[in-house]
């Protein structure tokens, strides 16, 4: 069925098996095909050269086409009507796009662009009588239009439809500290917080910090981040360790927050699975994305421990750990096997990791045995999770965006996230990594998106005790930037891991509890159950390898 908005019609249909082709066609007769499997990240695209060049464009077309797809191909109701939503703000980016490249003029203006975060050259399009001017960036494709601050020479992005309240550019929202010092590079990670000071006043009091999912997602996102909803099965093989088409489903409702039983990360989920794609990491890209999770946690901050002559080391800690700043449960550890390297310690979510402190001091923890949690893995309902006794209602809320565990786990993605820029905007060639618990999350998240920068530093060695994330990785996803090996010290007594994160996973096994699968030659798993009784025993019990 073509859909059309103005002059621009577009039909999206699945061809035999399971090949995807879009057609679009403004009034003026140009036309654009893109076809593709169902799973394909970027499809194979024919017709108009300058319709093809726009890469917003042919992002959000593809996404209209795949989201078309998943709406009737989706398992549940609730991702199906998700899909549909999706798939009707794409459709519309994609027709307001290409109205603007069919109305296009000689006139053009140089700046800095708030979508792709490059100094590109706008060309103006033609618009109606009494309309504010549109632009398109040659970069990325993104309508744009001259930013309302005074004497202001940057790029802000243009919606679509009338203008009535005026228009700033990345810079004066403080969506990005500063354009030109987007990609720079720091001498030392505590150098990284005044990379993000802002070079201008913030205009815009409207500006709300929020993540970018693919429900919210429209031009005024960076040119990335509109490709997101096209990565599908990659993010779900990337962050989730799936295959063929849950790796799709799964991928596409991170992106966007996530349906329960897909298990999204929130509405941040689209630009951490970005970073981890690699591209973004030191980049402006990568500072706009660090720069809104530092906005939303204030408590993240990295602290120097001491110098040092060797490898730096950065250690990262979870929940139930000693408060404050300094050493705390660490130097032993550390001494041990990096005694003349420089430490640095990471500090992150202090709000989230309370709650999930206090929730499991409750003493919840060990009224949920094994059976209770295999039958809350196999139900996923309200019912099933009575069988978990006072733990079940705040594991298996029907919100699960506001209960602890998700929430402190998608703060630890997202931590990693920030990691990993930190380390690509560093001139240290190499580091060493050592994270407990979420924290160890943290830094396999960090180790996994530089594994994806060709051009990234490289991890001397990853050390992760009692390991808060899921067991089944890809071992050359995670072990991809390592040059020595990735050490995964795991007990089976440890009862946190065992009831808190296979009841809040509804019975995945974790890293920490079960070693990883599988295993490779950089991906070593460490069985330390004899000496480590409780979650909290590596500090003390357990030698560095």
């Amino acid at each position: 069925m073509i859909r059309s908005m103005g002059k621009v019609a577009m039909i999206a249909r699945l061809l035999d098996g399971d090949q995807l082709e879009c057609q679009i066609t403004t009034h003026q007769g140009r036309q654009l095909t893109l076809t593709g499997n169902t799973a394909d990240i970027e499809p194979t695209i024919e017709g108009d050269d300058d319709l093809h060049r726009n890469r917003a464009l042919t992002n959000n077309a593809w996404a209209y086409s795949k989201f078309t797809f998943q709406k009737v191909h989706l398992p549940t109701p609730d991702e199906q009507k998700y899909a549909e939503k999706s798939a009707a703000t794409h459709r519309e980016v994609a027709q307001w796009i290409a109205e603007l490249a069919d109305n296009l003029m000689s006139e053009s203006k140089d700046g800095w662009c708030s979508a792709c975060f490059e100094h590109a050259e706008h060309q103006r399009a033609k618009r109606p009588a009494g309309q504010v001017h549109a632009y398109l960036c040659s970069n990325c494709g993104a309508p744009s239009l001259p930013c309302a601050g005074l004497g202001c020479k940057n790029m802000a992005v243009r919606d679509r439809g009338a203008i009535r309240v005026p228009q700033y550019c990345a810079e004066h929202q403080h969506k990005i500290p500063g354009f030109a010092k987007a990609k720079d590079k720091i001498d030392a990670l505590t150098d990284y917080e005044e990379l993000l000071k802002c070079d201008k006043p913030n205009l815009s009091r409207t500006t709300k910090i929020v993540g970018v999912g693919l429900a919210g997602l429209a031009i005024g996102a960076p040119a990335g981040l509109v490709a997101a909803p096209a990565i599908g099965g990659a993010v779900g093989t990337l962050i989730g360790g799936y295959t063929g088409a849950a790796a799709t489903s799964y991928g596409l409702a991170l992106l966007g927050g996530g349906s329960l039983a897909a298990g999204g990360l929130g509405m941040a989920g689209g630009t951490l699975v970005i970073t981890a794609a690699g591209g973004a990491l030191g980049n402006a890209l990568g500072m706009s994305i660090a720069n809104a999770y530092v906005r939303e946690d204030k408590s993240f901050h990295i602290e120097m421990l001491r110098g040092g002559q060797g490898v730096p080391v950065i250690v990262c800690n979870g929940f139930l750990s000693e408060k404050g700043r300094g050493w705390a449960e660490w130097k032993s550890l550390i001494d041990k096997r990096y005694r003349d390297s420089p430490v640095y310690r990471i500090h992150w979510g202090a709000k989230e990791l309370k709650d999930l402190g206090i929730l499991a001091q409750l003493g919840a923890l060990k009224l949920a045995g094994a059976e209770a949690i295999k039958m809350a893995a196999r139900t996923a309902t309200k019912a099933g999770a009575k069988k978990l006794g006072p733990l079940g209602p705040i594991l298996f809320g029907a919100d699960l965006a506001k209960n602890p565990w998700h929430v402190a786990r998608a703060r630890a993605d997202k931590t990693g996230a920030i990691v990993a820029d930190v380390l690509a905007r560093t001139k240290e060639p190499s580091w060493v990594l050592v994270g407990h618990s979420l924290g160890a999350r943290v830094m396999a998240v960090a180790a996994q998106a530089l594994g994806t920068k060709p051009d990234g530093p490289r991890l001397q060695t990853v050390h992760l005790t009692g390991a808060a994330i899921s067991a089944k990785r890809d071992p050359q996803a995670l072990a991809a930037a390592v040059d020595g090996a990735i050490y995964n010290y795991h007990s089976i007594n440890d009862n946190v891991l065992k009831y808190l994160y296979r009841t809040a996973e509804g019975g995945r096994m974790p890293a920490g509890l079960s070693g990883f699968t599988p295993t490779s030659d950089k991906l070593k798993n460490i069985h330390v159950a004899a000496d480590v009784k409780t979650h909290f025993d590596y500090y003390t019990k357990v030698n560095l390898l």
